[in-house]
């Protein structure tokens, strides 16, 4: 059954899609079987998939919304070589619905359920904010991973993104726990990143990822291209940072598992 884990951070623009799309082809790339969910209105994991927002006939929002099932919605993404639940601007309402639905903060948990069999991975793309579309994202997971710059903002926001997690998860879902932190746009030259760095890996340990994701201009390139950094050039050092964390990930959770049969 697959590992269902929520790309989380309420602060904007520290690597979330981009996580989500260059995690879920590395996965795939290692023969694992990945579903990625665009949970954000901005619907940037769908394009940066290769599949146009614009003209979906059915998207999370009617998966959410139940109008439509997982298997109605369900894109593949080419060059990702994944299935991909898409979102576009129609999921904004999403919040106003849900609000008035029973279960309100299960409703993707219940909508993944049949299908989680299908799969090893499935990855969620969140919103920029603690969201209902957030909260019904930490509800389905098993795990959040947390990616975040090595700056002094971003250490003030993990505090309350942890308190966020903590509380969802005594209220709604109590196996939901931290999977790790994934440090991106990493630059070794300046002070203040090693110094953060130096801070997480303290307090952390080994929740944090011994991986890091460069700073890299064809992970930033890519997305415009509609394909992975793996598919747009795998030699770059973002393409190789990634395919290093899908093997951390999946070295985890085999160890995870051992130990909980030992």
């Amino acid at each position: 059954m697959a590992k269902v884990f929520a790309i989380a951070n309420q602060k904007g623009g520290v690597g979330k899609t981009t996580t989500c799309i260059n995690l879920a082809a590395s996965l795939v790339a290692t023969k694992r079987r990945v579903l990625l969910i665009d949970l954000d209105p901005q619907g940037n994991a769908t394009m940066g998939s290769g599949v146009d927002k614009q003209t979906l006939e059915h998207s999370i929002y009617d998966v959410l919304t139940g109008e439509s099932t997982v298997g109605e919605a369900m894109q593949f993404s080419e060059h990702g070589g994944y299935q991909l639940l898409p979102a576009n601007r129609d999921l904004t309402a999403a919040e106003v619905v849900l609000l008035e639905m029973k279960m309100k903060e299960s409703r993707l948990r219940y909508a993944l359920a049949p299908i989680r069999e299908n799969y090893d991975y499935i990855l969620i793309d969140c919103p920029p904010a603690l969201s209902m579309l957030t909260v019904n994202a930490l509800v389905a997971a098993d795990g959040v991973i947390i990616p975040m710059q090595c700056e002094y903002y971003a250490l003030e926001g993990l505090t309350d993104l942890m308190n966020s997690i903590q509380r969802i998860g005594e209220l709604l879902n109590p196996t939901l726990k931290i999977e790790g932190l994934l440090r991106t746009m990493y630059d070794p030259r300046i002070s203040l990143t090693n110094d953060v760095s130096a801070q997480l890996k303290s307090h952390f340990g080994e929740q944090l990822y011994d991986v890091v994701i460069p700073r890299n201009v064809r992970l930033a390139e890519a997305p415009s291209f509609g394909m992975p950094a793996l598919a747009y050039d795998k030699q770059s050092r973002g393409a190789i940072a990634y395919l290093a964390l899908a093997g951390e990930l999946v070295r985890r959770q085999r160890s995870a598992a051992k130990t909980a049969t030992v």
